[in-house]
């Protein structure tokens, strides 16, 4: 009798765990089912990723508001030269993806292959003396006082990221370097001396005649 008891305990007990199990395994099935719509949706909407900070990798600017002295100018030229080997992380933007327009393949229209930056001008890397010139530029917004660069080149959302960095590296580098005046060469130097030597002469030649010119107009009146 106990033996019986036991083999009908048993099978009520296997076909109670095989039931949690099946539920289990349609739980997740439907779980997954459902996750996959939602990834779809975000392929196909405009979305924003953020990535960890890392602007700090990138060179400080000297606290220069304009480039007034020497001084001032080598220090922003020294910041130059040290930019321009730098690449800008994706750490130190705002990026987002959206669906590109126009003809491409089969992909192109379908998923979010258009990158969008953007970096807010008040940026500690962003060079003070520079940020006059880049309000003047077209990527300029002034609502949200930043800069906003797209790409959609590329088929891939990882090389129009990247080129779109690469926009916003020559824009920034480009803006700071206009305010460098750059020294002239000692050929320059030389060549600048002898135009005004030789300008000098020039007008010590006319000063001299005219001089002249009155000096004998007055002994002409003598004569009369």
């Amino acid at each position: 009798m106990y033996r019986k008891l036991f083999l009908v305990f048993q099978k009520h007990h296997a076909l109670y765990v095989n039931s949690v199990s099946d539920a289990g395994f349609l739980a997740a099935r439907t779980q997954r089912i459902q996750l996959i719509p939602q990834r779809n949706r975000a392929l196909q909407e405009g979305y924003t990723r953020f990535y960890a900070s890392s602007a700090s990798t990138l060179p400080k600017p000297p606290p220069l508001p304009a480039l007034g002295t020497p001084e001032e100018t080598a220090l922003a030229r020294a910041w130059i030269d040290k930019f321009r080997r730098e690449t800008i992380p994706k750490g130190a933007v705002e990026l987002s993806f959206s669906r590109s327009s126009g003809p491409g393949g089969q992909n192109v229209n379908k998923v979010n292959t258009k990158a969008t930056i953007r970096c807010p001008l008040n940026s500690a890397w962003i060079p003070m003396w520079a940020r006059e010139g880049l309000k003047k530029d077209p990527h300029y917004v002034a609502n949200t006082h930043s800069l906003l660069l797209t790409s959609t080149v590329h088929r891939s959302q990882s090389q129009n990221v990247n080129d779109c960095l690469s926009k916003l590296h020559t824009l920034i580098l480009t803006t700071a370097s206009r305010s460098i005046k750059n020294e002239a060469t000692p050929e320059q130097k030389k060549r600048v001396e002898g135009l005004i030597k030789a300008d000098n002469a020039r007008m010590r030649a006319e000063k001299a005649y005219r001089s002249e010119v009155k000096r004998a107009r007055g002994g002409g009146r003598g004569d009369w």
